[in-house]
Protein backbone atom coordinates (compact mmCIF):
# COMPACT_ATOMS: atom_id res chain seq x y z
CA UNK A 1 0.00 0.00 0.00
CA UNK A 2 2.74 2.51 0.52
CA UNK A 3 4.50 1.70 -2.90
CA UNK A 4 0.79 2.59 -4.25
CA UNK A 5 0.51 6.21 -1.66
CA UNK A 6 4.31 6.89 -3.27
CA UNK A 7 3.18 6.10 -6.67
CA UNK A 8 0.05 7.48 -6.93
CA UNK A 9 1.95 11.03 -4.99
CA UNK A 10 4.77 11.11 -7.27
CA UNK A 11 2.49 10.53 -10.85
CA UNK A 12 0.18 13.41 -9.50
CA UNK A 13 3.60 15.60 -8.92
CA UNK A 14 4.69 15.32 -12.66
CA UNK A 15 0.88 15.85 -14.27
CA UNK A 16 0.55 18.63 -12.10
CA UNK A 17 3.74 20.40 -12.75
CA UNK A 18 2.79 20.32 -16.43
CA UNK A 19 -1.04 21.69 -15.66
CA UNK A 20 0.53 24.49 -14.31
CA UNK A 21 3.26 24.92 -17.23
CA UNK A 22 0.70 24.63 -20.04
CA UNK A 23 -2.11 26.96 -18.00
CA UNK A 24 1.11 30.06 -17.65
CA UNK A 25 2.00 29.26 -21.29
CA UNK A 26 -2.16 29.76 -22.47
CA UNK A 27 -3.06 32.42 -20.28
CA UNK A 28 -4.72 34.87 -22.19
CA UNK A 29 -4.14 33.32 -25.35
CA UNK A 30 -7.63 31.32 -26.07
CA UNK A 31 -10.22 34.45 -26.78
CA UNK A 32 -9.89 33.92 -30.63
CA UNK A 33 -10.82 31.52 -32.60
CA UNK A 34 -6.99 31.39 -34.26
CA UNK A 35 -5.99 31.03 -30.31
CA UNK A 36 -8.12 28.69 -29.15
CA UNK A 37 -8.53 25.76 -32.39
CA UNK A 38 -5.08 26.80 -33.81
CA UNK A 39 -2.59 27.80 -31.03
CA UNK A 40 -2.61 31.00 -32.53
CA UNK A 41 -1.03 30.00 -35.87
CA UNK A 42 2.40 30.24 -33.66
CA UNK A 43 3.46 26.49 -33.25
CA UNK A 44 7.30 26.06 -33.97
CA UNK A 45 8.84 22.54 -34.93
CA UNK A 46 10.13 21.61 -31.99
CA UNK A 47 6.22 21.59 -30.64
CA UNK A 48 4.58 20.31 -33.83
CA UNK A 49 6.89 17.38 -33.78
CA UNK A 50 6.34 17.05 -29.85
CA UNK A 51 2.64 16.73 -30.06
CA UNK A 52 1.97 15.04 -33.22
CA UNK A 53 4.81 12.09 -31.30
CA UNK A 54 2.18 11.49 -28.20
CA UNK A 55 -1.15 12.51 -30.23
CA UNK A 56 -0.20 9.37 -31.98
CA UNK A 57 1.47 7.29 -28.95
CA UNK A 58 -0.94 6.06 -26.96
CA UNK A 59 -1.63 2.65 -24.40
CA UNK A 60 -3.34 0.79 -26.70
CA UNK A 61 0.35 1.10 -29.04
CA UNK A 62 2.20 0.64 -25.38
CA UNK A 63 0.08 -2.46 -24.60
CA UNK A 64 -1.16 -3.88 -28.29
CA UNK A 65 2.05 -3.47 -30.21
CA UNK A 66 4.38 -5.01 -27.05
CA UNK A 67 1.77 -7.72 -26.77
CA UNK A 68 1.79 -8.74 -30.72
CA UNK A 69 5.46 -8.93 -30.70
CA UNK A 70 5.53 -11.09 -28.01
CA UNK A 71 3.23 -13.59 -29.80
CA UNK A 72 4.31 -13.15 -33.21
CA UNK A 73 7.62 -10.51 -34.43
CA UNK A 74 8.17 -7.56 -35.48
CA UNK A 75 6.10 -6.98 -38.63
CA UNK A 76 3.84 -5.02 -36.67
CA UNK A 77 6.12 -2.44 -36.71
CA UNK A 78 5.61 -1.57 -40.16
CA UNK A 79 2.77 0.78 -38.97
CA UNK A 80 5.06 3.00 -37.28
CA UNK A 81 8.67 2.70 -39.16
CA UNK A 82 6.76 3.57 -42.53
CA UNK A 83 4.90 6.73 -41.27
CA UNK A 84 8.02 8.27 -42.72
CA UNK A 85 7.09 7.97 -46.02
CA UNK A 86 3.47 9.70 -44.49
CA UNK A 87 5.14 12.49 -42.74
CA UNK A 88 6.92 13.81 -45.60
CA UNK A 89 4.96 13.94 -48.20
CA UNK A 90 2.56 15.81 -45.78
CA UNK A 91 5.68 18.08 -45.24
CA UNK A 92 6.68 18.38 -49.06
CA UNK A 93 2.92 18.04 -50.36
CA UNK A 94 0.29 18.80 -48.37
CA UNK A 95 1.59 21.21 -46.15
CA UNK A 96 1.85 24.52 -48.63
CA UNK A 97 -1.45 23.69 -49.87
CA UNK A 98 -3.05 23.79 -46.33
CA UNK A 99 -0.97 26.32 -44.89
CA UNK A 100 -1.19 28.70 -48.18
CA UNK A 101 -4.88 28.26 -48.03
CA UNK A 102 -4.68 28.97 -44.04
CA UNK A 103 -7.12 26.30 -43.71
CA UNK A 104 -8.64 25.26 -40.71
CA UNK A 105 -10.27 21.83 -41.05
CA UNK A 106 -9.53 19.25 -43.94
CA UNK A 107 -12.96 18.94 -44.15
CA UNK A 108 -12.39 22.66 -45.42
CA UNK A 109 -10.14 22.05 -47.17
CA UNK A 110 -12.52 19.60 -48.98
CA UNK A 111 -14.92 22.13 -49.71
CA UNK A 112 -13.10 24.36 -51.09
CA UNK A 113 -12.05 22.30 -53.72
CA UNK A 114 -15.63 20.67 -54.20
CA UNK A 115 -18.00 21.61 -52.19
CA UNK A 116 -19.88 22.10 -48.70
CA UNK A 117 -21.54 18.69 -49.23
CA UNK A 118 -18.39 16.76 -49.80
CA UNK A 119 -17.56 19.03 -46.49
CA UNK A 120 -20.62 17.42 -44.59
CA UNK A 121 -19.90 13.69 -45.66
CA UNK A 122 -16.27 14.11 -44.62
CA UNK A 123 -17.40 15.91 -41.02
CA UNK A 124 -20.14 12.58 -40.66
CA UNK A 125 -17.32 9.91 -41.42
CA UNK A 126 -14.72 11.64 -38.59
CA UNK A 127 -17.80 12.22 -36.22
CA UNK A 128 -18.70 8.71 -36.46
CA UNK A 129 -15.12 7.64 -36.57
CA UNK A 130 -13.84 9.74 -33.57
CA UNK A 131 -17.04 9.05 -31.71
CA UNK A 132 -17.44 5.15 -31.76
CA UNK A 133 -13.74 3.71 -32.45
CA UNK A 134 -11.08 6.06 -32.17
CA UNK A 135 -11.91 8.24 -28.54
CA UNK A 136 -13.55 5.15 -26.85
CA UNK A 137 -10.65 2.64 -27.37
CA UNK A 138 -8.29 5.25 -26.79
CA UNK A 139 -9.78 5.58 -23.17
CA UNK A 140 -10.54 2.04 -22.70
CA UNK A 141 -7.09 0.71 -23.52
CA UNK A 142 -5.91 3.55 -21.36
CA UNK A 143 -7.93 2.39 -18.51
CA UNK A 144 -6.73 -1.59 -19.47
CA UNK A 145 -3.14 -0.42 -18.87
CA UNK A 146 -3.10 1.38 -16.10
CA UNK A 147 -5.21 -1.61 -14.50
CA UNK A 148 -2.71 -4.09 -15.81
CA UNK A 149 0.14 -2.16 -14.92
CA UNK A 150 -0.98 -1.28 -11.02
CA UNK A 151 -3.68 -4.11 -10.31
CA UNK A 152 -5.79 -1.25 -9.17
CA UNK A 153 -8.80 -3.97 -8.79
CA UNK A 154 -7.05 -5.85 -6.03
CA UNK A 155 -5.55 -3.05 -4.57
CA UNK A 156 -9.31 -1.05 -4.34
CA UNK A 157 -11.20 -4.04 -3.53
CA UNK A 158 -13.75 -3.82 -6.46
CA UNK A 159 -14.26 -5.61 -9.71
CA UNK A 160 -12.00 -5.67 -12.72
CA UNK A 161 -15.71 -3.63 -14.73
CA UNK A 162 -15.63 -1.24 -12.02
CA UNK A 163 -12.48 -0.59 -12.21
CA UNK A 164 -12.62 0.46 -15.77
CA UNK A 165 -15.49 3.00 -15.31
CA UNK A 166 -13.65 4.38 -13.15
CA UNK A 167 -10.52 4.96 -14.73
CA UNK A 168 -12.50 6.10 -18.10
CA UNK A 169 -14.37 8.61 -16.16
CA UNK A 170 -10.48 9.49 -14.77
CA UNK A 171 -8.45 9.40 -17.88
CA UNK A 172 -11.50 11.41 -19.44
CA UNK A 173 -12.85 14.04 -17.36
CA UNK A 174 -9.05 15.47 -16.94
CA UNK A 175 -8.02 15.39 -20.71
CA UNK A 176 -11.16 16.99 -21.85
CA UNK A 177 -10.15 20.23 -19.28
CA UNK A 178 -7.24 20.25 -21.46
CA UNK A 179 -8.84 20.17 -24.78
CA UNK A 180 -12.02 21.94 -23.89
CA UNK A 181 -10.41 25.14 -21.45
CA UNK A 182 -7.00 25.11 -22.92
CA UNK A 183 -7.23 24.61 -26.64
CA UNK A 184 -4.39 23.81 -29.14
CA UNK A 185 -1.73 25.14 -27.71
CA UNK A 186 -2.57 23.93 -24.24
CA UNK A 187 -2.62 20.86 -25.80
CA UNK A 188 0.46 20.98 -28.13
CA UNK A 189 2.31 22.13 -24.38
CA UNK A 190 1.36 18.87 -22.13
CA UNK A 191 1.59 16.63 -25.56
CA UNK A 192 5.82 17.79 -25.60
CA UNK A 193 6.37 17.70 -22.08
CA UNK A 194 4.89 14.09 -21.61
CA UNK A 195 6.50 13.23 -24.68
CA UNK A 196 9.69 13.79 -23.59
CA UNK A 197 8.79 11.99 -20.55
CA UNK A 198 7.66 9.00 -22.29
CA UNK A 199 10.12 8.84 -24.71
CA UNK A 200 12.32 9.06 -21.56
CA UNK A 201 10.89 5.89 -19.69
CA UNK A 202 10.18 4.01 -22.91
CA UNK A 203 13.54 3.38 -23.33
CA UNK A 204 14.37 2.60 -19.92
CA UNK A 205 11.92 -0.16 -20.29
CA UNK A 206 13.77 -1.93 -22.98
CA UNK A 207 17.22 -1.57 -21.54
CA UNK A 208 16.21 -3.04 -18.26
CA UNK A 209 14.80 -5.71 -19.93
CA UNK A 210 17.97 -6.63 -21.66
CA UNK A 211 20.12 -6.08 -18.72
CA UNK A 212 17.61 -8.73 -16.82
CA UNK A 213 17.59 -11.46 -19.62
CA UNK A 214 21.32 -11.08 -19.75
CA UNK A 215 21.90 -11.92 -16.44
CA UNK A 216 23.23 -7.82 -15.13
CA UNK A 217 24.62 -7.88 -18.32
CA UNK A 218 23.37 -5.36 -20.89
CA UNK A 219 25.43 -6.45 -24.18
CA UNK A 220 24.76 -10.40 -23.05
CA UNK A 221 21.24 -9.55 -22.95
CA UNK A 222 21.70 -8.37 -26.81
CA UNK A 223 22.96 -11.58 -27.40
CA UNK A 224 20.95 -13.69 -25.95
CA UNK A 225 18.04 -12.25 -27.67
CA UNK A 226 19.72 -12.24 -31.27
CA UNK A 227 20.26 -15.88 -30.72
CA UNK A 228 17.99 -17.50 -28.81
CA UNK A 229 14.48 -17.33 -30.98
CA UNK A 230 16.13 -14.99 -33.84
CA UNK A 231 12.68 -15.34 -35.69
CA UNK A 232 10.59 -13.16 -32.72
CA UNK A 233 13.16 -10.23 -34.28
CA UNK A 234 11.72 -10.70 -37.95
CA UNK A 235 10.21 -8.01 -39.27
CA UNK A 236 9.42 -9.02 -42.73
CA UNK A 237 6.10 -10.40 -41.83
CA UNK A 238 4.99 -13.61 -44.01
CA UNK A 239 1.24 -14.42 -45.50
CA UNK A 240 0.58 -15.82 -42.18
CA UNK A 241 1.45 -13.00 -39.86
CA UNK A 242 -1.30 -10.56 -38.94
CA UNK A 243 1.33 -7.48 -41.39
CA UNK A 244 2.50 -9.47 -44.51
CA UNK A 245 5.42 -7.67 -45.79
CA UNK A 246 3.49 -6.74 -49.22
CA UNK A 247 0.64 -4.91 -47.65
CA UNK A 248 3.42 -2.12 -46.71
CA UNK A 249 3.57 -1.47 -50.44
CA UNK A 250 -0.29 -1.84 -50.99
CA UNK A 251 -2.77 -0.63 -48.32
CA UNK A 252 -0.40 0.49 -45.23
CA UNK A 253 0.66 3.41 -47.97
CA UNK A 254 -2.88 5.02 -48.05
CA UNK A 255 -3.55 3.79 -44.27
CA UNK A 256 -0.50 6.01 -43.57
CA UNK A 257 -1.21 8.66 -45.58
CA UNK A 258 -5.04 9.26 -44.51
CA UNK A 259 -3.04 8.98 -40.89
CA UNK A 260 -0.42 11.61 -41.15
CA UNK A 261 -1.86 13.63 -44.41
CA UNK A 262 -5.63 14.04 -43.77
CA UNK A 263 -6.95 12.98 -40.29
CA UNK A 264 -7.93 16.14 -38.71
CA UNK A 265 -6.55 15.38 -35.22
CA UNK A 266 -3.04 14.63 -36.71
CA UNK A 267 -2.74 17.85 -39.33
CA UNK A 268 -4.05 20.53 -36.80
CA UNK A 269 -0.68 21.00 -35.09
CA UNK A 270 0.74 21.81 -38.25
CA UNK A 271 -2.15 23.80 -39.33
CA UNK A 272 -1.34 25.91 -36.16
CA UNK A 273 2.71 26.40 -37.74
CA UNK A 274 3.75 29.40 -37.54
CA UNK A 275 5.49 29.02 -40.89
CA UNK A 276 5.77 26.57 -43.44
CA UNK A 277 9.11 26.02 -42.69
CA UNK A 278 8.29 25.24 -39.05
CA UNK A 279 5.29 23.09 -40.26
CA UNK A 280 8.26 21.18 -42.17
CA UNK A 281 10.77 20.63 -39.14
CA UNK A 282 7.84 19.22 -37.29
CA UNK A 283 6.35 17.03 -39.57
CA UNK A 284 10.32 15.46 -40.74
CA UNK A 285 11.38 15.23 -36.69
CA UNK A 286 7.75 13.27 -36.45
CA UNK A 287 9.55 10.32 -38.70
CA UNK A 288 12.51 10.11 -37.08
CA UNK A 289 11.08 9.81 -33.44
CA UNK A 290 8.45 7.41 -35.38
CA UNK A 291 12.10 4.87 -35.73
CA UNK A 292 12.29 5.04 -31.84
CA UNK A 293 8.59 3.27 -31.72
CA UNK A 294 9.74 -0.28 -32.34
CA UNK A 295 12.60 0.09 -29.27
CA UNK A 296 9.93 1.27 -27.39
CA UNK A 297 6.94 -0.65 -28.24
CA UNK A 298 7.81 -3.97 -29.58
CA UNK A 299 11.27 -4.47 -27.97
CA UNK A 300 10.19 -5.35 -25.07
CA UNK A 301 7.27 -7.64 -25.87
CA UNK A 302 10.63 -10.18 -27.55
CA UNK A 303 12.49 -9.55 -24.24
CA UNK A 304 9.27 -11.02 -22.44
CA UNK A 305 8.91 -13.77 -23.87
CA UNK A 306 12.76 -14.59 -23.53
CA UNK A 307 11.70 -14.20 -19.99
CA UNK A 308 9.17 -15.73 -19.69
CA UNK A 309 8.46 -17.79 -22.55
CA UNK A 310 4.88 -18.22 -24.22
CA UNK A 311 2.68 -18.66 -20.86
CA UNK A 312 1.40 -14.86 -21.03
CA UNK A 313 -2.29 -15.04 -21.22
CA UNK A 314 -3.72 -13.21 -22.89
CA UNK A 315 -0.82 -11.64 -24.55
CA UNK A 316 -1.29 -8.20 -23.52
CA UNK A 317 -0.03 -8.71 -20.45
CA UNK A 318 3.50 -8.88 -21.96
CA UNK A 319 4.38 -5.17 -21.66
CA UNK A 320 2.61 -5.02 -18.30
CA UNK A 321 4.62 -8.13 -16.70
CA UNK A 322 8.20 -6.38 -17.50
CA UNK A 323 7.11 -3.25 -15.95
CA UNK A 324 5.56 -4.61 -12.69
CA UNK A 325 8.50 -6.94 -12.23
CA UNK A 326 11.28 -4.97 -13.95
CA UNK A 327 10.59 -1.29 -13.49
CA UNK A 328 12.13 0.39 -10.47
CA UNK A 329 9.51 1.64 -8.09
CA UNK A 330 11.15 4.96 -7.65
CA UNK A 331 10.24 5.32 -11.53
CA UNK A 332 6.85 3.71 -10.85
CA UNK A 333 5.15 7.28 -10.94
CA UNK A 334 7.09 9.01 -13.07
CA UNK A 335 6.37 6.04 -15.65
CA UNK A 336 2.61 6.57 -14.86
CA UNK A 337 2.13 10.21 -15.39
CA UNK A 338 3.91 9.70 -18.64
CA UNK A 339 1.16 6.57 -19.34
CA UNK A 340 -1.37 8.67 -18.82
CA UNK A 341 -0.02 11.85 -20.90
CA UNK A 342 0.12 9.65 -23.45
CA UNK A 343 -3.33 8.57 -22.95
CA UNK A 344 -4.69 12.26 -22.19
CA UNK A 345 -2.29 13.31 -25.44
CA UNK A 346 -4.50 10.99 -27.68
CA UNK A 347 -8.18 11.90 -26.26
CA UNK A 348 -7.50 15.44 -26.07
CA UNK A 349 -6.81 16.29 -29.23
CA UNK A 350 -9.49 13.85 -30.69
CA UNK A 351 -11.74 16.06 -29.11
CA UNK A 352 -10.24 19.09 -29.74
CA UNK A 353 -10.29 18.34 -33.36
CA UNK A 354 -13.65 16.98 -33.42
CA UNK A 355 -14.99 20.47 -31.55
CA UNK A 356 -12.71 22.41 -34.13
CA UNK A 357 -15.22 20.41 -37.31
CA UNK A 358 -18.16 21.14 -35.46
CA UNK A 359 -17.32 24.81 -34.87
CA UNK A 360 -15.91 25.41 -38.78
CA UNK A 361 -17.72 22.86 -40.47
CA UNK A 362 -20.78 22.54 -39.10
CA UNK A 363 -21.89 25.45 -36.81
CA UNK A 364 -20.29 28.23 -39.08
CA UNK A 365 -20.51 26.72 -42.04
CA UNK A 366 -24.42 25.81 -42.22
CA UNK A 367 -26.04 27.37 -39.02
CA UNK A 368 -24.66 30.58 -37.91
CA UNK A 369 -22.28 32.09 -40.79
CA UNK A 370 -21.78 35.23 -39.38
CA UNK A 371 -20.49 33.51 -35.87
CA UNK A 372 -18.43 35.43 -33.87
CA UNK A 373 -14.95 33.81 -32.30
CA UNK A 374 -16.44 33.96 -28.77
CA UNK A 375 -19.43 32.11 -30.39
CA UNK A 376 -17.32 29.45 -32.21
CA UNK A 377 -15.25 28.94 -28.83
CA UNK A 378 -18.47 28.81 -26.82
CA UNK A 379 -20.47 26.33 -29.15
CA UNK A 380 -17.00 24.38 -29.49
CA UNK A 381 -17.14 23.61 -25.91
CA UNK A 382 -20.85 22.55 -25.41
CA UNK A 383 -20.14 20.10 -28.23
CA UNK A 384 -16.83 18.77 -26.88
CA UNK A 385 -18.05 18.19 -23.25
CA UNK A 386 -21.64 15.92 -24.95
CA UNK A 387 -18.48 14.42 -27.19
CA UNK A 388 -16.68 13.45 -23.99
CA UNK A 389 -19.59 12.32 -21.74
CA UNK A 390 -20.50 10.09 -24.97
CA UNK A 391 -17.39 8.48 -25.17
CA UNK A 392 -17.15 8.06 -21.45
CA UNK A 393 -20.34 5.72 -21.82
CA UNK A 394 -19.58 3.72 -24.87
CA UNK A 395 -15.37 2.96 -23.84
CA UNK A 396 -16.17 0.75 -20.87
CA UNK A 397 -19.06 -1.31 -23.60
CA UNK A 398 -15.25 -2.57 -25.58
CA UNK A 399 -14.68 -5.07 -22.35
CA UNK A 400 -16.88 -6.96 -24.99
CA UNK A 401 -14.56 -7.12 -27.33
CA UNK A 402 -11.86 -9.82 -27.92
CA UNK A 403 -8.50 -9.90 -26.02
CA UNK A 404 -6.03 -7.57 -28.51
CA UNK A 405 -7.76 -4.97 -30.01
CA UNK A 406 -4.95 -3.52 -31.87
CA UNK A 407 -5.88 -5.30 -35.53
CA UNK A 408 -9.44 -4.86 -34.74
CA UNK A 409 -8.89 -1.32 -34.11
CA UNK A 410 -7.02 -1.33 -37.46
CA UNK A 411 -10.11 -2.55 -39.50
CA UNK A 412 -12.11 -0.59 -38.15
CA UNK A 413 -10.83 2.47 -39.12
CA UNK A 414 -10.71 1.52 -42.83
CA UNK A 415 -14.37 3.08 -42.75
CA UNK A 416 -13.33 6.06 -43.28
CA UNK A 417 -9.79 5.95 -43.77
CA UNK A 418 -9.43 5.13 -47.44
CA UNK A 419 -12.48 7.23 -48.87
CA UNK A 420 -11.05 10.44 -47.28
CA UNK A 421 -7.58 9.84 -48.89
CA UNK A 422 -9.08 9.12 -52.33
CA UNK A 423 -10.80 12.14 -52.38
CA UNK A 424 -8.02 14.31 -50.90
CA UNK A 425 -5.46 13.39 -53.49
CA UNK A 426 -7.74 13.40 -56.16
CA UNK A 427 -8.46 16.65 -55.30
CA UNK A 428 -5.20 17.89 -55.21
CA UNK A 429 -3.97 15.95 -58.74
CA UNK A 430 -6.71 16.41 -60.57
CA UNK A 431 -8.97 19.80 -62.04
CA UNK A 432 -11.85 18.74 -63.61
CA UNK A 433 -13.28 15.71 -61.10
CA UNK A 434 -16.93 17.02 -59.58
CA UNK A 435 -18.07 16.52 -55.95
CA UNK A 436 -20.82 13.73 -57.11
CA UNK A 437 -17.76 11.72 -57.65
CA UNK A 438 -16.54 12.11 -54.02
CA UNK A 439 -19.55 11.43 -52.70
CA UNK A 440 -20.37 8.42 -54.81
CA UNK A 441 -16.82 7.11 -53.17
CA UNK A 442 -17.60 7.69 -49.81
CA UNK A 443 -21.01 6.04 -50.07
CA UNK A 444 -19.64 2.89 -52.19
CA UNK A 445 -16.84 2.68 -49.43
CA UNK A 446 -18.42 2.52 -46.37
CA UNK A 447 -20.92 -0.66 -48.06
CA UNK A 448 -18.27 -2.00 -49.52
CA UNK A 449 -16.06 -2.36 -47.18
CA UNK A 450 -18.55 -3.44 -44.47
CA UNK A 451 -19.19 -6.53 -46.74
CA UNK A 452 -15.64 -7.51 -48.20
CA UNK A 453 -14.81 -8.13 -44.32
CA UNK A 454 -18.02 -8.77 -42.62
CA UNK A 455 -21.14 -8.73 -44.65
CA UNK A 456 -19.51 -11.99 -46.62
CA UNK A 457 -19.29 -14.57 -44.20
CA UNK A 458 -21.77 -13.25 -42.27
CA UNK A 459 -24.73 -13.80 -44.80
CA UNK A 460 -23.38 -15.62 -47.26
CA UNK A 461 -20.45 -18.00 -45.48
CA UNK A 462 -18.38 -16.35 -47.94
CA UNK A 463 -14.69 -15.64 -47.14
CA UNK A 464 -12.34 -13.09 -48.45
CA UNK A 465 -8.71 -14.94 -48.41
CA UNK A 466 -7.16 -11.73 -48.33
CA UNK A 467 -5.54 -9.38 -45.66
CA UNK A 468 -7.60 -6.12 -44.59
CA UNK A 469 -4.68 -4.23 -45.74
CA UNK A 470 -4.89 -5.59 -49.31
CA UNK A 471 -8.56 -5.13 -49.36
CA UNK A 472 -7.91 -1.16 -48.51
CA UNK A 473 -5.52 -0.81 -51.47
CA UNK A 474 -7.89 -2.46 -53.80
CA UNK A 475 -10.69 0.05 -52.70
CA UNK A 476 -8.76 2.81 -52.88
CA UNK A 477 -7.67 2.00 -56.83
CA UNK A 478 -11.64 1.31 -57.21
CA UNK A 479 -12.47 4.13 -55.74
CA UNK A 480 -10.05 6.66 -57.49
CA UNK A 481 -11.30 4.64 -60.90
CA UNK A 482 -14.61 6.09 -60.23
CA UNK A 483 -14.18 9.51 -59.07
CA UNK A 484 -11.61 9.50 -62.61
CA UNK A 485 -14.78 8.56 -64.10
CA UNK A 486 -17.20 10.78 -63.39
CA UNK A 487 -14.29 13.75 -64.22
CA UNK A 488 -14.62 12.41 -67.32
CA UNK A 489 -18.54 11.45 -67.84
CA UNK A 490 -19.59 15.03 -66.08
CA UNK A 491 -16.52 17.03 -65.82
CA UNK A 492 -16.48 20.62 -64.39
CA UNK A 493 -17.16 23.35 -66.36
CA UNK A 494 -14.23 25.05 -65.79
CA UNK A 495 -10.94 23.34 -63.61
CA UNK A 496 -10.16 24.17 -59.68
CA UNK A 497 -7.95 26.70 -59.18
CA UNK A 498 -6.09 26.91 -56.12
CA UNK A 499 -6.53 30.31 -54.17
CA UNK A 500 -4.14 31.63 -51.86
CA UNK A 501 -4.88 33.34 -48.76
CA UNK A 502 -1.81 32.76 -46.38
CA UNK A 503 -1.28 33.96 -42.72
CA UNK A 504 2.07 32.40 -42.45
CA UNK A 505 5.61 33.04 -43.98
CA UNK A 506 5.40 30.31 -47.09
CA UNK A 507 8.58 29.96 -47.39
CA UNK A 508 10.00 25.93 -47.46
CA UNK A 509 12.47 24.54 -45.15
CA UNK A 510 15.92 24.82 -46.42
CA UNK A 511 16.93 21.31 -45.21
CA UNK A 512 13.40 19.49 -46.18
CA UNK A 513 14.79 17.76 -49.07
CA UNK A 514 17.93 16.39 -47.54
CA UNK A 515 16.62 15.73 -44.43
CA UNK A 516 14.04 13.40 -46.19
CA UNK A 517 17.37 11.43 -47.68
CA UNK A 518 18.36 10.22 -44.47
CA UNK A 519 14.89 9.72 -43.19
CA UNK A 520 14.47 7.35 -46.13
CA UNK A 521 17.59 5.50 -44.94
CA UNK A 522 16.68 5.23 -41.68
CA UNK A 523 13.52 3.13 -42.88
CA UNK A 524 15.52 0.71 -45.17
CA UNK A 525 18.61 0.67 -42.44
CA UNK A 526 15.20 -0.64 -40.05
CA UNK A 527 14.17 -3.35 -41.95
CA UNK A 528 17.75 -4.13 -42.86
CA UNK A 529 18.66 -4.66 -39.15
CA UNK A 530 15.33 -6.51 -38.62
CA UNK A 531 15.18 -9.08 -41.27
CA UNK A 532 16.57 -12.55 -41.26
CA UNK A 533 20.15 -11.07 -42.41
CA UNK A 534 20.05 -9.22 -39.62
CA UNK A 535 18.96 -9.42 -36.05
CA UNK A 536 17.06 -11.97 -37.23
CA UNK A 537 19.66 -14.37 -38.48
CA UNK A 538 19.37 -18.03 -37.38
CA UNK A 539 23.15 -18.60 -37.53
CA UNK A 540 24.54 -15.93 -35.13
CA UNK A 541 24.10 -12.25 -34.19
CA UNK A 542 23.41 -11.01 -37.90
CA UNK A 543 24.62 -13.02 -41.56
CA UNK A 544 27.55 -11.61 -43.91
CA UNK A 545 25.34 -9.68 -45.96
CA UNK A 546 24.41 -7.48 -43.24
CA UNK A 547 27.57 -5.00 -42.98
CA UNK A 548 27.82 -4.84 -46.82
CA UNK A 549 24.22 -3.91 -47.44
CA UNK A 550 24.46 -0.87 -44.53
CA UNK A 551 27.87 -0.20 -46.16
CA UNK A 552 26.21 0.33 -49.43
CA UNK A 553 23.03 1.68 -48.45
CA UNK A 554 25.34 4.70 -46.89
CA UNK A 555 27.22 5.42 -50.16
CA UNK A 556 24.03 5.81 -51.80
CA UNK A 557 22.93 8.08 -48.97
CA UNK A 558 25.41 10.42 -49.22
CA UNK A 559 25.21 10.54 -52.93
CA UNK A 560 21.33 11.45 -52.96
CA UNK A 561 22.28 13.77 -49.56
CA UNK A 562 24.55 15.56 -51.74
CA UNK A 563 22.62 15.72 -54.35
CA UNK A 564 19.15 17.12 -52.70
CA UNK A 565 21.47 19.32 -51.12
CA UNK A 566 22.81 21.54 -54.34
CA UNK A 567 20.35 20.80 -56.80
CA UNK A 568 17.20 19.39 -55.24
CA UNK A 569 16.60 22.38 -53.16
CA UNK A 570 16.69 24.75 -55.08
CA UNK A 571 14.06 23.57 -57.82
CA UNK A 572 11.83 22.35 -54.51
CA UNK A 573 11.75 25.81 -53.28
CA UNK A 574 11.47 27.66 -56.38
CA UNK A 575 8.63 25.34 -57.23
CA UNK A 576 6.44 26.12 -54.12
CA UNK A 577 7.19 29.56 -54.15
CA UNK A 578 6.27 30.24 -57.78
CA UNK A 579 2.96 27.91 -57.04
CA UNK A 580 2.39 29.84 -54.05
CA UNK A 581 2.83 33.54 -55.96
CA UNK A 582 0.47 31.95 -58.96
CA UNK A 583 -2.12 31.19 -56.72
CA UNK A 584 -1.80 34.64 -55.01
CA UNK A 585 -2.05 36.64 -57.96
CA UNK A 586 -5.08 34.31 -58.50
CA UNK A 587 -6.85 35.42 -55.61
CA UNK A 588 -5.84 39.13 -56.50
CA UNK A 589 -7.44 39.39 -59.61
CA UNK A 590 -10.43 37.75 -58.48
CA UNK A 591 -11.01 40.39 -55.61
CA UNK A 592 -10.74 42.54 -58.34
CA UNK A 593 -13.32 41.15 -60.36
CA UNK A 594 -15.30 40.88 -57.67
CA UNK A 595 -14.63 44.35 -56.27
CA UNK A 596 -15.59 45.49 -59.92
CA UNK A 597 -18.58 43.20 -60.79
Amino acid sequence: MDSLIFTIISCLFFMGLIAVYSYIKTKNQVNSSDGYFLAGRGLTGGFIAGSLLLTNLSAEQLIGLNGQAYSANMSNMAWEVTAAFSVVILALILLPRYLGGAFSTLPGFLSSRFDDGVRRYVVVLFMLGYGFVTIPSVLYSGAIAVLQLFDLPGLMGISIDQAVWIMVWMIGLIGAAYAIFGGLKAVAISDTLNGIGLLLVGLIVPVIGLVSLGGGSFFDGIYTMTTTHPEKLNAIGSRDDAIPFGTIFTGMIFMNLFYWGTNQYVIQRTLGAKSLAEGQKGALLTGFYKLLVPLMMMIPGVIAFHLYGAQLEPIDLAYPTIVANLLPGFLSGFFLAMLLGAVFSSFNSLLNSASTMFAYDIYKAGINPQATDTQMIRVSKWFGTILALISFFVAPMLMNAPDGLWNIIREFTGFFNIPIITVVLVGVFTKRVPAIGAKIVIIFHVIAYYFLLWGLPTFFGVEIPINFVHISAMLFVIETGIMLIAGWLQPLEKEHEFYANAKVDMTPWKYSLPVTIILFSLVILAYLVFSPIGAAYAGGVVSGWFFPAVAGLVIVTAVLYVKALHSWRDKYENFVYTTHEEAVQRTLEREESEYLG
